[in-house]
């Protein structure tokens, strides 16, 4: 019985154990003050945890690639509009869509960019221009497109500076350079070390450069003709025209010489159309004295005149030499329109010369013809203002002013005449300081102290760099009856382009007692685009008392040789005070004796000048010829050391002529006591000298 019970527990048990899931454990957690001992080096095996089921990622998108169109341009022509930062558009439309622009060397292309000579270009093709030039004070007037052909493939007769930007025009031209060429930026200075010509872009120049004619062309010329020039090559975009034609702006900046922004501005020296030139009005007619000169004066944009004497009514004709009235019968006006004159400036100290009355009806007159005129007026007011202009976009102001006697001629408050610079300087200053940043260029002309020598007066530089500093472009000596030196500015300079001209000579007046007085110099200024861009020098020689002729290339040689040695050569701050003094004293005398005056030579106490004065073996032959230049000063405390370069000196002995050739520097020593200026020795120079 008792067997058979333990038999029925033991089944129920087993059946009830059967019937569910074991229960696990629970894990008993050691007391927080104790830790669970673990073998050492043992590391615990963290529990699994179950893991995110991650994202789908989604498949990116392809990008679709932009479709390209092709322009082919030649690597040398890609350089070229590198240089000039011309870029082509990123993007033409092709295909009704946007094509991205892809630049290919070679190979096919839709679109292909050349340079072409202009003379095998289509008309509408953008032409780039560029200029021959040398140094401003160079001799040469010329040069022909074979010589620099011939220059750019090696011929060193002819050394060949070229601008960068202008590589690929020369390049489309001429082929590749040879070695020889010097690919540099043009400067002034550059050409003249090396005796070299220089190419450059025509929106590159600046009056520190004289632009040569190139097979007879003028690329500064009012008159030119664009489709002859051998110096000039268009960029031809050739393939489908509706890609061609979307290139049209970004390929208009090669284009570098716009005809509608170019102004040519002709300035002249003295006229005044009395004495003997009235005389030959007269007798040969009143266009008599522009017959020769007039047309090409006649051409420029802007001719102006400075005519010194009133037009009086009935003016009766004096011939005589001694005879200082002057006045020009209306009738001779028709000398003046026959030059195109546009503009009249009346600064000269004889527009009073025949009374207030005779100032007030030549003013009048030229009321009644309707010129301007500026200078002079019904009175001071009147005579000191500017006289605005435009012309091609180009806009300008012009200030002229008297700077000498007699009072008489200068304009009061009530009464005409012409404005007086000293009474007015600090006024006119100013207005040049303003209008410098209204217009484009501003001109002001001053009658000055008259002097009869291609150099000006140490006051002249200081007073007319004065001007230049206050904001003038141009400052131009209209008293000088000789051509006098010429001053030029480089974009570089503070300031900017400009030209300072000390003097201009005659243009219609009687002095044929001189050489000196009988040859003249006319400015011919271009501006582009607001900028004062060249200055040429037009050379001419007066006949019959009356008339002007060009001068012959030798003729013109020697005005120029003669104009640009009497070029100033030191900073402004040597010209002032007893320096000043002491080097025109000096220039005065070294001039004297040159020109045969020995007499004005020994005034200032040069009574001989022979090699002795500059070379170190001299033989003691007397001076006849040479290149002089002042080119410093050294101030001691008793004397001014003026320092002169002597060049190209010829010396004569015995009947026996003997040269130096080279550069050799003497030293003048000077006294300057209040207006008392003397020369005390004139010897080689050396740094050792006292007071150096």
């Amino acid at each position: 019985m008792r067997v058979r019970l333990l038999v029925c527990v033991l089944l129920v048990g087993l059946l009830l154990g059967c019937s569910k899931a074991p229960t696990p454990e629970a894990a008993v957690q050691p007391p927080e003050s104790q830790a669970t001992p673990t073998a050492p080096g043992a590391t615990a095996t963290p529990s699994p945890q179950p893991s995110a089921t991650p994202e789908p990622t989604a498949t990116p998108m392809p990008t679709p690639t932009p479709p390209q169109v092709a322009v082919r341009i030649p690597a040398e022509l890609q350089q070229g509009l590198d240089a000039l930062s011309l870029a082509l558009p990123e993007t033409l439309t092709a295909g009704g869509r946007d094509a991205q622009v892809a630049v290919v060397a070679d190979g096919e292309a839709p679109v292909t960019l050349a340079l072409t000579p202009l003379q095998q270009a289509p008309a509408a093709a953008p032409a780039r221009y560029i200029a021959a030039v040398s140094p401003f004070r160079g001799l040469e007037d010329e040069v022909t497109s074979a010589e620099l052909a011939a220059a750019w493939a090696g011929d060193q007769a002819l050394p060949l500076i070229v601008d960068p930007a202008a590589v690929a025009v020369a390049t489309a031209l001429w082929g590749a350079p040879a070695e020889a060429v010097t690919i540099a930026p043009v400067e002034a200075a550059l050409l003249a070390e090396q005796g070299a010509i220089g190419l450059l872009g025509f929106e590159q120049l600046e009056p520190t450069l004289k632009v040569l004619r190139v097979d007879g062309q003028d690329v500064l010329s009012n008159q030119f003709d664009a489709a002859s020039y051998p110096l000039a090559v268009a960029l031809v975009a050739e393939g489908e025209a509706g890609l061609v034609t979307q290139l049209d702006d970004a390929l208009a900046a090669w284009a570098n010489r716009d005809a509608e922004r170019l102004t040519q501005l002709v300035m002249t020296g003295v006229t005044a159309m009395c004495r003997l030139t009235a005389a030959k009005m007269e007798e040969r007619g009143y266009t008599y004295p522009a017959e020769i000169v007039g047309p090409v004066l006649r051409q420029a944009d802007i001719t102006h005149v400075s005519n010194e004497v009133p037009f009086v009514k009935g003016c009766p004709v004096n011939a005589s030499s001694g005879n200082l009235t002057f006045c020009s019968d209306y009738s001779y006006w028709q000398a003046l329109a026959a030059v195109g004159a546009d503009i009249i400036g009346l600064s000269g100290n004889h527009v009073n010369d025949y009374g207030y009355d005779g100032a007030l009806e030549s003013l009048a007159y030229y009321q009644s013809l309707g010129v301007p005129v500026y200078g002079s007026g019904v009175d001071e007011e009147a005579a000191c203002e500017p006289l605005l202009w435009e012309d091609h976009g180009n806009t300008f102001a012009f200030i002229a002013a008297l700077a000498f006697d007699p009072q008489y001629a200068w304009a009061t408050a009530d009464k005409p005449g012409a404005c007086y610079y000293y009474h007015n300087k600090e006024r006119i200053l100013d207005r040049v300081r303003q209008l410098s940043a209204q217009v484009d260029v501003v001109s002001v002309e001053l009658q000055y102290y008259e002097t009869y020598h291609p150099f000006p007066t140490a006051q002249q530089v200081v007073e007319f760099r004065e001007l230049r500093a206050a904001g003038a472009d141009l400052v131009t000596g209209v008293q000088s009856h000789v051509p006098q030196a010429w001053e030029p500015y480089g974009a570089d300079d503070e300031g900017g382009p400009g030209m300072i001209l000390y003097g201009l000579g005659n243009l219609f007046f009687d002095q044929m007692w001189s050489w000196e007085t009988r040859t003249g110099l006319i400015a011919r200024h271009t501006i582009y685009e607001g900028r004062l861009l060249s200055s040429e020098i037009l050379t001419t020689v007066l006949e019959d008392s009356a008339q002007p002729r060009w001068a012959t290339p030798q003729e013109r040689r020697e005005i120029l040789e003669r104009v640009h040695g009497g070029a100033p050569a030191m900073e402004t701050s040597q010209y002032e005070g007893a320096g000043g003094m002491a080097v025109y004293a000096v220039e005065l005398a070294l001039h004297g004796w040159l020109q045969g005056e020995y007499g004005t030579a020994a005034y200032w106490g040069l009574d001989t000048l022979t090699d002795e004065a500059f070379a170190h073996d001299a033989r003691g032959g007397r001076v006849v010829s040479t290149r002089w230049q002042v080119v410093a000063v050294q101030p001691a405390a008793e004397v001014q050391h003026v320092i002169i370069a002597f060049r190209d000196t010829v010396c004569q002995l015995d009947g026996v002529e003997y040269a130096y050739p080279e550069t050799h520097l003497a030293a003048a020593s000077v006294t300057v006591e209040g207006d008392v200026v003397q020369i005390h020795e004139l010897g080689p120079w050396r740094s050792t000298n006292p007071g150096a």
